[in-house]
């Protein structure tokens, strides 16, 4: 098992949680990975260049009980701790680090339990039970929408958001948002085992949806689900729900929404109301403890928002390219991968591709048809494959010539897998403009194309029998089988 092969999503989980200070049992636990995969994949993460810092942050580990300890006490806060710290440890870490690393330590002293609530530490989410609605203003019927529900453990700060399902999309977009919404991320999300996050809930580990563990390595975030049957792992969430119909459900009972966006602008004045009132028997609101105290605990968000992913699997041509097959359009990769089965892993706005987890190309998307995205330093000096012979440079030539021509040589690129195999096939039917001339060529594009035929051989076959001068459609001769004739093929 220690061979096994890890997703790059799992990967990013088994580093997060590792960081968090989880036992390398405790994270094969919760990821349902064999203990043995996870030492193994640990071991090769290993680097002696690094052996100071973790002596560095093992002596800050060691000081952590006692600073459990200590909070406990009328008066004492991180503050004067992490003074005691750097009395002790002068080139030890900053206020911010020392923080940082003792909500790390803290949530992992109880890994099944998640009885404390840490600051920064989890944010847990659901759907609530019952819905919302809004009004079709074409047909003036009613509309079921759900509502997604987060609360971070520590403050209770809360966000709430009207979605059309609670199918996969609508659910990363919430997480997402609320994310955005809190200024920054938690140590772990803990989702109800909501179907659209959870491919296969379990007592002890749950089948996490890829897409679900992309967003948390994006955002630093360990995913961990709620068990089966265990009220106290959701109980915060679920208390939080109730509350909601009390503070925004009751408040827009009577009121008419033509489009959710409408419904989301009434639910945000009410959240704000919500987090902004005094907690129970405390003096101060969800905000005022979130602002105080979790907000600097979070961790800083990255640059760009996460992006929901899509794979696909493909061979790299021998042109060092691959094809987006949605696009139509080309990237390079390293030439030394050609022939190779690659990864693909795009979004709205990158495309990466990857070879055994590691990515060994990166590009913006383009969606142009039949285009080349390269990187000159994927190919090879003498390589001249890419720039004489490409869809770009056929279609190109043949728009000069016609846009009949142009259309029927887009067809014969389209009518296999892979371009290249129709690069002979375009070059001898433009050869026709100069062999047969413009207007021959023209006709016998439009002909074959009234055949649904694209290939060089027809176009042959219609210009040398003069067919493309015959006003009615004529039939083709079939060409006879014979092992000293070349089919249409060989032209491919």
């Amino acid at each position: 098992m220690a061979n096994r092969t890890i997703s790059m999503e799992v990967r990013g989980q088994i580093k997060l949680l590792n960081g968090l200070g989880y036992s390398k049992k405790s994270i094969a636990r919760e990821l349902g990975l064999s203990k043995n995969t996870v030492k193994g994949y640990l071991s090769e993460k290993s680097d002696p260049a690094v052996s100071k810092t973790e002596e560095k942050k093992a002596v800050l580990f060691d000081f952590f009980p006692y600073v459990q300890s200590e909070l406990g006490r009328i008066g004492v806060t991180r503050q004067i701790l992490w003074g005691e710290y750097r009395s002790r440890h002068p080139d030890g870490y900053s206020y911010t680090q020392f923080c940082d690393y003792l909500s790390k330590w803290l949530s992992s002293q109880d890994v099944s339990l998640h009885i404390e609530q840490v600051a920064g530490d989890k944010m847990y989410i659901d759907f609530a039970g019952k819905k919302l609605s809004v009004v079709d203003s074409a047909n003036g019927e009613f509309k079921d929408v759900e509502v997604f529900i987060s609360v971070l453990g520590y403050s209770g700060k809360t966000y709430v958001r009207a979605v059309w399902s609670q199918q996969k999309e609508y659910l990363l977009d919430s997480v997402m948002r609320a994310v955005h919404y809190y200024g920054g991320s938690p140590r772990a999300l803990v989702p109800d085992n909501l179907k659209s996050g959870v491919d296969k809930a379990d007592k002890y580990e749950a089948d996490i949806n890829r897409d679900l563990l992309d967003l948390g390595n994006h955002y630093g975030i360990a995913i961990l689900p709620a068990r089966s049957r265990k009220p106290r792992d959701k109980a915060w969430v679920e208390r939080m729900v109730q509350i909601i119909y009390t503070r925004i459900y009751a408040h827009l009972r009577d009121r008419i929404f033509t489009s959710i966006e409408e419904l989301n602008d009434a639910i945000m004045e009410l959240l704000e109301d919500h987090n902004n009132l005094p907690l129970q028997g405390r003096k101060e609101s969800r905000n005022e403890l979130f602002n105080a105290e979790e907000l600097p605990c979070l961790q800083p968000l990255p640059i760009d928002p996460w992006e929901l992913k899509e794979y696909l699997s493909v061979k790299v041509m021998k042109n060092s390219h691959v094809q987006l097959h949605r696009d139509r359009h080309y990237y390079s990769v390293p030439y030394k991968y050609i022939g190779q089965k690659v990864k693909i892993v795009y979004t709205a706005t990158h495309v990466s591709i990857y070879l055994h987890g590691e990515r060994i190309a990166y590009h913006i998307r383009d969606r142009r048809p039949y285009k080349y995205t390269t990187v000159k330093e994927h190919l090879p000096s003498s390589h001249q494959f890419v720039s004489e012979w490409n869809p770009s440079k056929f279609i190109e030539w043949a728009d000069r010539i016609d846009p009949q021509v142009k259309s029927y040589i887009e067809k014969v690129l389209e009518n296999r897998s892979y371009p290249e195999q129709t690069y002979r096939s375009c070059a001898g039917i433009l050869s026709f403009d100069r062999k047969a001339g413009r207007e021959r060529l023209v006709a016998a594009c439009i002909r074959a194309g009234e055949y649904g035929v694209y290939n060089y051989k027809v176009i042959e076959q219609i210009i040398n029998n003069k067919l493309d001068r015959i006003q009615s459609r004529p039939e083709i001769t079939a060409m006879p089988t014979h092992a000293n004739i070349r089919g249409a093929e060989y032209y491919h």
